[in-house]
């Protein structure tokens, strides 16, 4: 019978291994682009997941328990973990702000839109310098618009999206304003980013809550298994094992709410990805 079980674990540690390696994209494509992250990111977890289940089981005898033991260990930490800092995003807005309130400057000295293009490519800020310069070299091959657009897709940031519609807005329909709506822009675009740091910061206090819930339930259990044994008794036949699934399934429902939460959604861009991005 343990040999059985430990077959079973071992089998649904394996499932757990290829259903990750094979659904980190649709095509192949995307199988290739997401293999470099497949490395410590994911074997690491689901060989402690495994070996935690291993563990459990050997101590309790308990399947049920094995197997929730071991998907909470892969699955708990990323949840409850401080997420990603949003530095980057938070650069690349302020850098797009500056960077409009450059071409509206330069343009007010008598200049065209691509030529402040191309003038602002070499100052322009370092967060999105190497994206400015890629759109200076795309405007000596190619109409404004598609280089508009490519860059849009280089920066893949909301704010980004925003002064490049005012732009294209701006060579198709001649806007006579344009500075006065750089300048709006460049004034949201940093309101984005003092917002997006306050949002954080409430977050992660979401965070923090959900730590010490995990961190206090789960030792309570396990001091519970290792010196009061006979609590947890009932657990030991079918019945209790099946009520024990059902604890387990909505306590983990909980830890992935919580982290849910306490995780900030990226906005949705405006313009969508030209047909040169989606087809790379």
């Amino acid at each position: 019978m343990n040999a059985l079980a430990l077959g079973v674990v071992f089998g649904l540690g394996a499932l757990l291994l290829t259903a990750g390696l094979l659904g980190g994209g649709r095509g192949a494509d995307r199988h290739v682009r997401h293999r470099a992250q497949l490395g410590p990111g994911l074997v690491l977890p689901l060989a402690v997941a495994l070996g935690t289940g291993i563990v459990v089981f050997l101590i309790t005898g308990w399947l049920v328990g094995a197997a929730l033991a071991g998907l909470g260990a892969g699955i708990i930490p990323r949840a409850v973990a401080d997420a990603a800092r949003p530095g980057g995003a938070i650069e690349r807005a302020e850098g797009v702000a500056t960077w409009a309130e450059m071409l509206r400057d330069t343009m007010a000295a008598a200049a065209g839109l691509e030529e402040a293009i191309l003038s602002t490519a070499a100052v322009a800020p370092l967060a999105i310098r190497p994206h400015v310069q890629h759109l200076a070299a795309r405007l000596q091959r190619d109409r404004l618009a598609p280089a508009l657009r490519g860059f849009a897709d280089e920066v893949d940031d909301p704010a980004a999206d925003l002064v490049v519609a005012a732009l294209l807005l701006a060579s198709e329909h001649r806007a006579r304003d344009l500075g006065g709506l750089l300048g709006a822009l460049s004034k949201s675009a940093r309101m984005e980013a003092a917002m997006v740091l306050r949002v954080e910061a409430g977050r992660s206090r979401l965070r923090t809550a959900a730590r010490v819930v995990t961190i206090t339930t789960l030792g309570f259990a396990l001091l519970l298994v290792l010196f009061n044994g006979d609590f947890l008794a009932p657990y030991d036949d079918a019945l209790g094992q099946a009520w024990l699934l059902v604890v387990g399934s909505l306590f983990a429902l909980g830890i992935r709410e919580l982290g849910r939460l306490s995780k900030l959604a990226s906005p949705p861009r405006l313009l969508a990805p030209s047909a040169r991005v989606e087809a790379a």
